[in-house]
């Protein structure tokens, strides 16, 4: 090999700055300051640190269903208890989760998605009720668990990825900033499964919602599998990590930084977040139409670009999880049939499509074709 493969960020080497530079181009604003870590926890785990230097608060607050990883630190943030240890933990408080499909309030006008849930619905057009009483809720929480008022941060995910592509009413996280930052708190974004065009109209999730983030986290996609992960943030919360020595060993060595940036360029030389609207949209549609044809089992569809969930029930109006069973059924036939899908919710009833973001609508007809195979050879197995 005729260049270096290996070397810390103790040392200058060209390729890491390069990619910083191409990486912070993406951002909106201030986020200009990039820390190279190995995965999403990790990143997750720092930017809880910044937080707390930051404010000089020690308090977070995320939401029930969500998923930020499983480091001592990040399990914390983690609102599944089907992913905890029974350890020590402390200073995270979890708000009541802003679900239209499955929480206590949202309907058929509440989603940015191409496709809505079923549920009746009590909002104008253009109007989310459901979102303020969310953030009342979010509000109890300050309110009530965080020591006279202050908060160090919130962590959201733009769209909930093991929580099954959970996506929040319309106007919810923009509301909720505002308030985190009313109480003193900085607002942070998992981007680890939404970012990088996989959401279709926008390169990072969070913009979406109409936000800024003070922090900003990233893994999986940064790296097209290989393992690398990035917290950026403003020169002015990042100096906050001048107090001592912050060092990574692995954090943006020079293959990781060559590979990151290459994954910038594929993106935009294949057009990697157009295909993701457009064929995601594609994709969401043609889901729709299963939903209509398997009313008694398809709850709800839902999610942006090429970031999808699909939730099946045993009972579309109490909205009663699947069987595990029947579930794995259905799953691992689309499986023999050469369709892999992810596998998440809380209930572990929703699929979790999110593919390479280069397919094409003849993969999606093909994926479609599947799942609807599927679906029949189980309601033939249950038929006496």
């Amino acid at each position: 090999m005729d260049k270096l493969w290996h070397t810390t960020s103790i040392y200058l080497y060209p390729s890491v700055h390069e990619y910083v530079s191409k990486l912070a181009e993406k951002m909106p604003g201030d986020l200009k300051v990039v820390y190279f870590v190995n995965s999403g926890s990790e990143a997750n785990d720092l930017a809880m640190l910044m937080a707390r230097l930051y404010t000089g608060a020690n308090d977070i607050i995320s939401l029930r269903n969500a998923y930020h990883g499983m480091s001592p630190w990040t399990m914390q943030l983690t609102a599944h208890s089907t992913w905890k240890y029974n350890v020590a933990t402390g200073g995270v408080h979890q708000a009541k989760n802003p679900d239209p499909y499955r929480g206590e309030w949202g309907g058929k006008r509440c989603r940015d998605s191409p496709v809505q849930t079923t549920r009746s619905c009590e909002c104008a057009e253009g109007q989310c009720l459901a979102s303020e009483k969310y953030v009342e809720e979010l509000e109890e929480v300050l309110r009530y668990s965080v020591p006279k008022g202050k908060v160090a941060g919130f962590f959201a995910e733009s769209i909930q990825g093991v929580g099954g592509t959970v996506q929040f009413p319309k106007g919810y996280l923009k509301k909720a900033f505002e308030l985190i930052r009313n109480y003193g708190g900085i607002c942070i974004s998992d981007e680890v499964q939404t970012g990088f065009g996989r959401t279709g109209e926008h390169y990072w999730g969070f913009q979406m919602h109409g936000v800024t983030p003070d922090i900003v986290t990233m893994a999986k996609g940064i790296g097209n599998g290989y393992p690398m992960a990035a917290v950026i943030t403003t020169p002015k919360i990042a100096a906050v990590l001048s107090q001592a020595i912050h060092f990574n060993t692995f954090g943006g060595n020079p293959v990781a930084s060559a590979i990151g940036s290459a994954v910038l360029d594929a993106i935009d030389e294949d057009n990697c977040q157009a295909n993701s609207h457009n064929v995601g949209t594609y994709f969401l549609k043609k889901l729709e139409g299963l939903r209509n044809e398997f009313p008694n089992l398809i709850g709800d569809v839902r999610g942006k670009g090429l970031m999808i969930g699909m939730e099946l029930v045993s009972d579309r109006n109490s909205r009663t999880p699947l069987g595990a069973q029947e579930f794995v059924n259905i799953w691992e036939t689309c499986k023999d049939m050469g369709v892999l899908l992810g596998k998440g919710g809380f209930f572990g009833n929703v699929f979790r499509i999110k593919p390479p973001m280069c397919i094409t609508k003849e993969d999606v007809d093909f994926a479609t074709d599947v799942i609807r195979t599927a679906i029949k050879q189980n309601k033939d197995r249950n038929t006496p």
